[in-house]
């Protein structure tokens, strides 16, 4: 009975004056507070643009939203799983009965958990392969234009500079950035893609080699070249990088993804290009190395010929046998032409000798005597030729009429016929009553079979019997 009267004294309120009532309670006995845990739950901003996620230790949750305004202007972006320090205000949220902190400023717990996270990411990335040997390009040996991402004043590019213009001056092209602060990422990132995508012999000379460079600082103040997609961009950059971030015991992401890694910005200007006056002296090292080299060969070579030369027989000693069997010849040609005149000579005496007009008329009598005998020759063998050719022929023609049988029918035989022309070379291919006709020597007489050939069985029994003797077509 106590009860139920105590609790009809309560006041009554709403849930939503309750919860009213909750969150001045909470917000006024908190306040701002710095919360320490790790991040949970963390999957970016949401389409709002607020970020929501939850900050646990080893024993309580706690729920943590960032609004959009808020987010744009953090220094330290939070990532899944990282231990940070977040600072905010506390309240509550009626829609779901729960208390939470609104996020005003995050920062890391400490450079160990920085660390852990930049430790996690450089495996994660040299698991990919980011950082291969293989995919490093080597630096050119003196670029003719070398592009500088840096902040455009302070000490690193007056240091670059100025070491460039001591060992061998370049052209040189400044891409101005924040080296530092939660845009420097970025900045650096379109600086290394803005001097990739410019075209050679464009209006903007594209660089040979570039400078990526900044200063010394913490942990925190070179966070941004440790960030993933300015490791990718330098990784995929097709022009070579020199990265020169911090002194010389800093490291960051991009110092294993970059082509070389200098200590130091003027380490860096000294890695791009080579001394002058070394090279210059170099050169006239080996210059004159060179003349000397060939003044020795020349000089070598022109021992060599004063050897041949003197192992070589002198001109007249080479002249001398041919000149001497030139002599002879001219002394012996001389008598030797007087000589063969003196043949010729009695030769042509000779011939004219022969050549009087008696013997060359004998001659001529003697060449037509022959002549004469050859034309008597002749026409004895052309007579006796023409009378074998006939005697031949008339044997030709004789042998032709005996077996002609136009030579038969001289004989008293006589060629038998049909009406139509074909022969008749047996009895059994006349009829009774046929048209023949009978071809003598003198002339054709038409007759008529009066008696038909023998019956093929009779034919068979008694075959008729074939003239002996001057039947030329049985």
């Amino acid at each position: 009975m106590s009860e139920t009267s105590t609790s009809s004294n309560a006041p009554e309120v709403t849930v939503s004056e309750l919860s009213a009532n909750l969150k001045r309670t909470v917000e006024d006995a908190f306040g701002y507070v710095r919360v320490r845990g790790e991040i949970s739950g963390y999957r970016g901003p949401h389409s709002s643009g607020h970020c929501y996620f939850t900050l646990k230790d080893d024993s309580a949750r706690l729920d943590a939203v960032i609004w959009k305004g808020t987010f744009g202007r953090l220094k330290f972006k939070p990532e899944e799983g990282l231990e940070v320090i977040a600072t905010g205000k506390i309240t509550t949220y009626a829609g779901k009965s729960s208390y939470q902190i609104m996020v005003d400023a995050i920062e890391p717990a400490g450079a160990g958990a920085l660390l852990a996270q930049l430790e996690e990411r450089r495996k994660r990335l040299l698991a990919e392969g980011i950082f291969a040997p293989e995919r490093k390009r080597p630096i050119p040996f003196l670029p003719e234009v070398i592009g500088v991402v840096t902040s455009p004043t302070g000490a690193v590019i007056r240091d670059i500079l100025h070491r460039l213009s001591d060992r061998f001056p370049r052209h040189v092209l400044v891409w101005p950035v924040r080296v530092q602060g939660e845009t420097s990422a970025a900045e650096v990132t379109a600086a290394i893609q803005g001097f990739n995508a410019l075209e050679p012999g464009g209006p903007i000379p594209r660089p040979d080699v570039l400078i990526v460079a900044r200063g010394g600082g913490s942990l925190e103040d070179l966070w941004g070249f440790n960030d993933e997609a300015l490791v990718r961009a330098v990784a995929a950059s097709q022009i070579p990088i020199i990265s020169a971030v911090g002194h010389e015991t800093d490291t960051t992401l991009i110092d294993f993804a970059s082509d070389l890694r200098a200590p130091t910005p003027t380490g860096a200007a000294e890695f791009a290009v080579p001394v002058r006056t070394e090279l210059m002296a170099n050169v006239g090292s080996c210059g004159g190395r060179l003349i000397g080299a060939l003044g020795r060969f020349v000089e070598r070579r022109r021992t060599e010929y004063r050897s041949a030369a003197r192992a070589l027989p002198s001109r007249d000693a080479l002249l001398a046998t041919p000149r001497q069997r030139l002599d002879n010849l001219g002394a012996r040609l001389d008598p030797a032409l007087h000589a063969n005149a003196q043949r010729k000579r009695v030769a042509f005496s000779h011939a004219a000798g022969r050549l009087q007009r008696h013997v060359l008329i004998s001659r001529v009598e003697r060449c037509r005597e022959r002549l004469a005998a050859l034309g008597e020759r002749k026409k004895r063998a052309h007579t006796h030729y023409a009378a074998a050719i006939h005697r031949r022929l008339d044997h030709a023609f004789g042998l032709l009429r005996a077996y002609s049988y136009n030579g038969v029918l001289e004989r008293g035989f006589a060629l038998v016929s049909h009406a139509d022309g074909r022969l008749v070379r047996a009895a059994t291919a006349v009829s009774s009553g046929d048209a023949l006709t009978l071809r003598f020597k003198d002339g054709d007489v038409g007759a008529v079979a009066t008696g038909g050939s023998m019956p093929k069985q009779t034919a068979k029994t008694a075959p008729a019997a074939k003239p002996k003797q001057n039947d030329l077509f049985g």
